[in-house]
């Protein structure tokens, strides 16, 4: 199965979105969706599960969070998580685990339902895709115009028997910052 992952839109409907996403079976907003325009396109896709980000209007009727299940893999939706992204990035860092304060990471996963073994989130418009735990943690960046040095990306996440693999890809001509795919086994029961 594949499923589209976009993020902070502000507004805007990048066109490209229809191609590249022309074979998801669903997709998820991770927030700052901006204009309900925004969702109808996105909904001419496939059908779309969005959350509110801290830019969206209540006439959008957004929840905070969702919780999906695709195929057995439960994914939470949020805009924001609880420390800041690059916290996130700093724990998955092998060669610092010996500085880091493994209480506050363990607090932080204790923020997720257990079962969840992705979690899609926005706001930073900062592409990341990398494991903690045994979850998925996936930001697809912005989608929306371009921002200060930021890429525009969007991401795919496809969920196979076997495990889940997400992937971040450019909405830009050249651009080297993106982060690789990554594999996430299914867990055993």
């Amino acid at each position: 199965m594949k499923i589209g992952v976009v993020s902070d839109t502000h507004g805007f409907f990048e066109p490209r979105l229809k191609e590249l996403l022309a074979d998801a079976e669903a997709i998820l907003h991770a927030g700052d969706v901006g204009s309900q325009e925004v969702l109808d396109e996105l909904g001419k896709i496939a059908p779309v599960h969005a959350v509110r980000g801290n830019v969206d209007t209540a006439s959008l009727e957004l929840p905070p969070s969702l919780v999906k299940a695709f195929e057995g893999v439960q994914v939470e939706i949020r805009h924001e998580l609880p420390v800041p992204q690059s916290e996130l990035e700093y724990w998955t860092d092998g060669a610092l685990l010996g500085k880091m304060q493994p209480e506050r990471r363990d607090a932080f996963l204790k923020a997720f339902d257990p079962k969840s073994r992705v979690v899609v989130f926005g706001h930073s418009h900062q592409p990341c895709l990398l494991t903690l735990g045994h979850t998925l943690f996936f930001n697809p960046g912005s989608a929306g115009h371009k921002r200060f040095s930021l890429p525009r990306s969007l991401g795919v996440l496809e969920i196979f028997p076997r495990g889940v693999r997400g992937a971040i890809l450019s909405l830009e001509r050249y651009n080297e910052k993106l982060p690789g795919k990554v594999w996430l086994p299914v867990a055993e029961a």
